[in-house]
This record gives C-alpha cells, structure tokens and sequence, in this order.
C-alpha cells in the first residue's frame, strides 16, 4: 500500500485529507495535538499519529520514512491586520509557519519522495492569487508557498506537485478568521472541508499520464477570499 503523509492533519481540512486517502494509502499524520491524531489514527484502517511541531522538524524525525507516495502540507496559520498594525513577530511567524517549515519538510523528505516518484500537494489559498486588505501577511505567505510550489515542479521533475486554491472552508480556522473580521460564521456559505479532500484525491488518484498542476476551488456562495 502505498503511504501518504498529511500535515495538520488533528482536524479541519488536514482530517479530512486523511479520512479520504484512508482507502488507498497508509497515514502518517502530523500535527501538534497528540490525543487528536490518536483519536483519528484509532478510526481509520492504517494510520500512525505523527505529533511534530512543524518549525522544530529534523532529520531524525523523518529518519524511518524511506518512501513517500505522497505528502500533503495543510497545516497553516492566519493573522489578520493592516500592514500599519501588523509588527515583524506577525510576518516571521505566518512566515515560518506558512513557507518555511513546508520547505524545509519538503526538503527532509525529497529522498523518500524520489524513491516513490512521488506527488506533493500544497493547500494553498484564495489568498495565493491575490491579496486583499488586512491579508497581506498571509496573502504573502500563500504568493511565496506558490513559488516554492511552481519551483519544486521544476527543479524536481520526477515528482508531481500540485497547488490547491480553496475559497474559504468551513473549519475552526474559519471561525476564528470570521472573529477577527467581526462578523458571523455562516457555515452554508463556505467550502466543507470534505469537498477539498475529495479535490486532493482527485489529483492523487489521477493516472500516470495526468499531472494537476493547480486546483481552485470556490464556494457557491458567499465570499471568495
């Protein structure tokens, strides 16, 4: 069988991910919540919780994984403001959180990926294409995990990579977003988080002749950002 590795994967989109590769591929799920990832491991057919904080990731904590089919980057965070009243901790961290970590991730895993020729899937935003006001930090953050994204394709032609525009998601991601912006969780007017992780799985169960190099996904109704 082969093995996918899913990062935020305690709940939200990253659960989600996981529950839908759950047929094909054996998990490793990444996230900081160990009794999250526990719960989820313990209902799916063949899933290892992976508790890492993303940030801190070395070459011993990838050194049992010597073949990786896939590797899906969904951890990420979001900060709200201005440029005015945003200060550098808000940057460096979206920053680290959002780039760094999934290249450095990406990096300590690239012989494991190349022994599988394997496929590397990034959730990438709205964002990702354009930046609004109060986003630039993350819409920064999302501009740069589409260049690392459109790099790896071509430095790494063995591999497939492929970036995922969602809209907004109905996660507790959101409702936090939504907090920050004063206004209603309306959950009827955003992407569920299934209906990204069968866009994921699309792209990975595609055939050998097929590479998805992007996906965007947009809600029905209601906001695109």
């Amino acid at each position: 069988m082969k093995t996918a590795l899913i990062t935020g994967a305690s709940r939200g989109v990253g659960g989600a991910i996981a529950r839908a590769l759950a047929p094909t591929h054996r998990l490793i799920l990444g996230g900081r919540d160990r009794a999250a990832l526990d719960g989820l491991a313990a209902g799916l057919p063949d899933a290892t919780a992976w508790p890492v904080e993303l940030t801190e990731v070395t070459a011993a904590d990838v050194a049992g994984i010597d073949r990786l089919d896939v590797l899906v980057h969904s951890a990420g965070v979001v900060t709200l403001g201005s440029i005015a009243d945003t200060p550098a901790e808000v940057w460096r961290r979206t920053m680290e959180i959002n780039v760094v970590a999934v290249a450095e991730l990406t990096r300590l895993l690239l012989p494991a990926l190349r022994a599988a020729g394997g496929h590397v899937l990034l959730i990438n935003s709205g964002a990702g294409l354009r930046a609004n006001p109060a986003w630039v930090s993350y819409a920064a953050s999302k501009f740069a995990l589409r260049a690392f994204a459109d790099g790896l394709r071509l430095e790494e032609p063995s591999l497939r990579v492929t970036s995922v525009y969602p809209g907004r998601i109905a996660t507790d991601m959101q409702r936090g977003v939504r907090e920050q912006e004063g206004g209603e969780f309306e959950r009827s007017k955003y992407l569920e988080p299934d209906t990204v992780a069968r866009a994921v799985l699309a792209a990975v169960l595609a055939g050998p002749d097929a590479h998805l190099t992007e996906l965007t996904l947009r809600p029905s109704e209601g906001p695109v950002s």
